[in-house]
């Protein structure tokens, strides 16, 4: 019996953000260790975050890629980008977020490439105004992204219609 080689794909695209080396230091020396963040989505509205940590860097991504699965969320595009402007803040990260037009394309730094990119977003404008660390950047922007609302869900939770909120 063949085993098809189709059945280990995955639906989820990944990139790696950053791989540093961590060390602990205890009585009888230091003990190295690799540390991964990985950001996984399948482009269309679905993206998730992981932290792995391993010995060796293809183990430290593959934890991160499965603790990224499991910590995915869905993201509201309207027409390949946001519906409006969002501050994105977890602990000392702080990310604008804001929408573009058609062609603009993704203009973000690394972190916030990864996430937009993997996301599904082909135009937006980011700017990491907190934190350098790319753990605090994606934390935020996946923050901001989880907290953007479409007119329908804003019309709905005031009790309007669309056409009121757009006039």
């Amino acid at each position: 019996m063949r085993k098809d080689k189709r059945q280990n794909v995955s639906e989820f695209e990944e990139r790696v953000v950053s791989i540093s080396r961590v060390t602990k230091v205890a009585k009888g020396g230091r003990t190295m260790r690799f540390s991964a963040l990985v950001v996984v989505g399948n482009k269309k509205g679905k993206v998730g975050i992981g932290t792995g940590k391993a010995n060796e860097v293809p183990e430290a991504i593959r934890k991160g890629v499965e603790d990224a699965k499991k910590n995915a969320v869905e993201i509201n595009i309207v027409n390949g980008t946001i519906p409006h402007e969002i501050y994105g803040e977890k602990g000392a990260g702080l990310v604008l977020l804001k929408p573009a037009k058609e062609g603009v394309g993704v203009i973000a730094g690394g972190p916030v490439r990864a996430v937009c990119e993997l996301a599904g977003i082909q135009n937006i404008r980011a700017k990491s105004l907190g934190s350098s660390n790319a753990k605090s950047i994606v934390n935020a922007t996946l923050t901001g992204l989880r907290s953007v609302k479409t007119v329908e869900e804003v019309a709905r939770l005031r009790g309007k219609s669309v056409d009121e909120i757009l006039s």
